[in-house]
């Protein structure tokens, strides 16, 4: 099932910058998902479970290697995405 995915990260108390970049960039190593990075959230596309797999996987290192932080996550089923 296509799988559409806009997550934002807040980090708490702490410098957000590094660790926002760190997120994405290895949502980016995902070759299997389609990943638009925009000022506002990222848009992840791609099979459901790759990307609630990806998601689970580093959600869960964020919080070990950062601490408390807030994630948003809007699921639709379908590909939402524009084309370039």
């Amino acid at each position: 099932m296509e799988t559409s995915v806009e997550i934002s990260l807040y980090p708490l108390g702490r410098e957000y910058v590094p660790e926002i970049k760190a997120f994405l960039n290895r949502l980016k190593g995902y070759t299997d998902l389609d990943v638009q990075v925009n000022g506002m959230s990222t848009q992840i596309f791609g099979a459901y479970r790759t990307i609630m797999n990806a998601l689970t996987d580093e959600i869960e290192r964020s919080f070990k290697e950062n601490g408390k932080s807030v994630f948003v996550l809007k699921i639709v089923n379908g590909l939402l995405k524009k084309e370039k």
